[in-house]
């Protein structure tokens, strides 16, 4: 469901399948545990392998980027499809600047 790279001080975090209330906690404790051994400059969450996301992905997102800002670090979120976007966006995640 989840893999990471860790180079140059970017931590990826590559995504896939569908991001549910279930998934997104799974999804939380990987990528956290992830970030606070590697402590990155930037955690890069990549979308470009998930199908489906209700507003747990949403919740996903803005904890990840809290959780950087602790570390002083930033969030890119990438590759995620036009709905997903949309669901960003009416969350008010386009106004953060962490979407590519």
């Amino acid at each position: 469901m989840i893999k990471t790279e860790f180079k140059n001080s970017v931590l990826t975090a590559y995504i896939q399948g569908e991001i549910d209330h279930d998934s997104a906690a799974e999804i939380r404790a990987h990528v956290d545990a992830a970030a606070q051994s590697r402590k990155p400059k930037v955690l890069c969450l990549d979308f470009s392998g998930v199908s489906f996301m209700d507003s747990s992905g949403v919740g996903l997102v803005m904890g990840r980027y809290r959780q950087m800002k602790l570390l002083g670090g930033a969030l890119r979120v990438k590759n995620y499809s036009d709905n997903i976007y949309r669901i960003f966006a009416m969350s008010g995640l386009e106004s953060l600047g962490v979407l590519r």
